[in-house]
């Protein structure tokens, strides 16, 4: 199993199936398990379940706290199946893509169907699903040719009033996050409406070692970003809470234990990393105390967490 320090780790909310769904995609995905489970005690949603997992080393955390938010194709995770992760196969593309028809098999059962798995310009095998738990993903046979990218990419599609904000939100995380880079852009030309030219067919990007893609789409889409999918930056002190705090949110409602909202509507979590060992490590007391107290919080109080797990 590979192990990764990852500062931005995806956080899927469900209603009461997060142990069902992490087992699920655990047995779906290469290189995949559950690492750990916890249940938090007396929050607004009763006793909830929060779930680590990891899939082809990538880390995931989900939780089931009530059916307020629902998963939708507005955020939805790549899947490249690059040969290179295959070598030293003799045959890694065959390799890669009996892989990929592996993975689209499962997904697709009691699944939704939004793009069928077939060939596509931009890939010779290419499929868009949602799953039986409503998240979607979008698996991909890569060039091994191309700039390598990790087997698993957030992806952030902009539609509605969002759509042709791709760039803009792009450059902002960007400038916000101190260890990024740009990757591939790719612009819609003349003649693809209703989406309009120079508007992002696709990009990707890099923050703090995790690559993230965007796209804008103009076609009429009845959905948008909320809560259901967030994404948790784990700070190493109050300092860099404070920082992405101030930086990040741009919806003061939206505040509460830790989440924000930023101007495209996208959801973040800047926690602690210290919050993690106390929940983990702590008598049943501490935790008890920690979780209410943090149910108190907007932006998270390292010193008051750490006074009330004392």
């Amino acid at each position: 199993m590979a192990t990764l320090q990852q500062k931005i780790i995806p956080h899927l909310w469900f209603d009461n199936t997060a142990k069902a769904a992490a087992g699920f995609y655990a047995s779906v995905f290469p290189d995949a398990a559950v690492t750990d489970i916890m249940t938090l005690h007396d929050t607004p949603a009763g006793d909830c379940d929060v779930v680590s997992f990891v899939l082809w080393g990538h880390r995931f955390v989900a939780f089931s706290a009530g059916p307020l938010f629902k998963f939708n194709p507005s955020v939805s995770f790549i899947v490249n199946f690059d040969p290179l992760f295959f070598k030293p196969s003799p045959s890694p593309e065959k390799d890669a893509r009996r892989k990929l028809d592996e993975v689209w098999e499962n997904l697709s059962e009691d699944g939704t169907v939004l793009m069928p798995i077939d060939e596509y310009p931009f890939s010779r095998r290419y499929g868009w699903i949602q799953d039986r738990y409503g998240l979607s993903w979008q698996v991909m046979l890569t060039c091994p040719d191309g700039d390598p990218r990790p087997p698993i990419v957030p992806n952030l599609l902009f539609v509605g009033k969002n759509c042709g904000n791709a760039e803009a939100a792009m450059r902002f995380y960007l400038s916000v996050f101190r260890h990024s880079r740009p990757g591939n852009l790719v612009r819609y030309g003349p003649g693809q409406a209703p989406d309009e030219p120079g508007t992002i067919m696709f990009a990707d990007f890099m923050l703090e070692g995790s690559w993230f893609a965007a796209m804008d789409s103009a076609r009429e889409h009845r959905f948008g970003f909320n809560e259901a999918v967030s994404f948790m930056v784990s700070c190493r002190d109050q300092e860099e809470i404070d920082y992405y705090w101030e930086r990040l949110s741009a919806v003061p409602e939206a505040e509460q234990c830790g989440w924000l909202k930023d101007r495209y509507g996208i959801s973040w979590q800047i926690v602690p990393a210290a919050l993690d060992e106390m929940l983990r490590n702590g008598t049943a007391a501490q935790k008890a105390r920690v979780t209410q107290a943090f149910l108190k919080m907007k932006k998270f109080d390292l010193a008051g967490l750490e006074r009330a797990y004392a």
